[in-house]
């Protein structure tokens, strides 16, 4: 049937392209009031911000990949990958190069190669003298220089195996021993892996001391690899006053990555109105877009419909469309679809219905069709009703439409979709 279908849908897209006249071909529109350069110099500068914009997130899920790939190659004690994947860190000179050369040289001393590893932790301390890795970094150097000369050691790698077990039975111990234990293994040169389990084991604790050890390197005193996981497992296990110390961290710091995950804390924990508090008075917009999409993840469609009212900057505008799409709501885009006055924003609205593919929506769209004449927002109906599969709405729309490119459009979407609907239709248009 599919073959039968791309095939009728080729002949008859052929046949319209013929069809249509010098008139329908697309014209140019310009505001006659505005000098085309003065357009085109606003127009490039939009684009080259967007592409810059761009390749900044791209540069960064590079470095955070590769950061990752290095982390888990300490897991699975493969040395030589996690060196050369942590190089590939530093290499790019982000966010996470002083983290990088910390675990490389980490890495290094797994291998014996000491004399490099020392050379690594210089030039962390040279690089970056306010890293705070530094501190790790000493006592690795110490370590380091205390086993030179010596030969790698197999035993060590079962030490660490049988500290692993050992901690998870501290899990079920619930006395105070445990945690300067704990705390001593946090200060200590272990493996990422060590030390994330030491931390679990602390944030499963209901004792004040292990909740006091927690709150301290969430508010930083410890590296950032630790107060990444501490404030995961605060929001995941703390109670009130550990989401007040959160509330507390995120007040203090200016690390965007960090107050990202204390957003994500605050969803997991149920804080709606940290976060609503978060998207209204944050004053770095990444973020305020971040607090709406924990919004959007929990159902805060009230919510997120008051802040839209409030919000002045269009991609947090869009941020908050978008969490109407996760929250499923299908009233509020269609309110926007049908009302907002900023064309990007609605198209937005058009876009985001499309792909929610439920009856209602396709019902909507139609409608939306039927009544805007913006061209770019009917094409959205035609590719919104095309992704969700609904031939029957896009076939209602053709056999009306008297423009031959919107008709051509829809022909096109109908020769790629597995519809008995679809094929009928295109089998009687070559019967005409």
């Amino acid at each position: 049937m599919k073959t039968q279908t791309l095939t009728i849908g080729f002949a008859v897209a052929a046949a319209l392209a013929v069809a249509v006249p010098a008139w329908a071909q697309p014209m140019i529109y310009t505001d006659m009031h505005q000098p085309f350069a003065e357009q085109d110099a606003a127009a490039r500068a939009r684009e080259e911000a967007a592409r810059e914009k761009e390749r900044a997130q791209r540069e960064k899920e590079r470095e955070y990949s590769y950061y990752d790939r290095g982390q888990s190659a300490l897991d699975n004690g493969r040395w030589d990958q996690a060196v050369s994947s942590f190089d590939r860190v530093v290499e790019l000179k982000g966010s996470k190069a002083d983290a990088a050369l910390y675990w490389k040289a980490y890495a290094q001393n797994k291998l014996g190669q000491r004399p490099e590893a020392l050379t690594t932790i210089n030039a962390l301390v040279k690089d970056y003298p306010k890293s705070r890795y530094l501190g790790d970094a000493r006592a690795l150097e110490v370590e380091v220089k205390n086993q030179s000369g010596a030969s790698v050691n197999p035993q060590a790698e079962s030490d660490e195996e049988l500290k692993l077990i050992a901690i998870q039975q501290l899990a079920n111990n619930s006395s105070e021993e445990m945690i300067p234990i704990l705390q001593k293994l946090l200060q200590g040169t272990g493996s990422p892996k060590l030390k994330a389990r030491a931390l679990f084991v602390l944030a499963q604790s209901n004792s004040p001391k292990a909740r006091e050890v927690l709150v301290n390197i969430a508010k930083g005193n410890a590296n950032p690899d630790l107060q990444m996981k501490a404030v995961q497992y605060l929001g995941v296990h703390g109670g009130r006053e550990s989401r007040a110390a959160l509330a507390e961290v995120y007040g203090s710091t200016s690390d965007v990555d960090l107050k990202k995950r204390i957003l994500q804390s605050f969803m997991v924990a149920g804080e709606k109105d940290r976060l609503l508090t978060a998207a209204t008075s944050e004053q770095n917009q990444e973020l305020r877009a971040t607090a709406v999409q924990q919004l959007g993840v929990m159902g805060a469609h009230d919510e997120l419909w008051s802040l839209y009212q409030k919000e002045s900057s269009v991609d947090v505008k869009k941020q908050i469309i978008r969490a109407l799409f996760t929250g499923g709501s299908v009233s509020r885009l269609t309110e926007l679809a049908r009302n907002e006055k900023n064309p990007e924003l609605r198209l937005y609205a058009v876009r985001n219905l499309g792909v929610m593919g439920s009856k209602q929506t396709g019902d909507v769209l139609v409608e939306i069709y039927n009544s805007d004449k913006d061209p770019e927002v009917r094409k959205a109906v035609i590719n919104g009703l095309f992704t969700s599969n609904n031939a029957e709405g896009l076939v209602a729309l053709a056999r009306k439409e008297s423009d031959p490119a919107m008709k051509k459009e829809m022909v096109s979407r109908l020769s790629n979709m597995r519809s008995k609907v679809a094929t009928d239709y295109l089998i009687e248009i070559l019967n005409k």
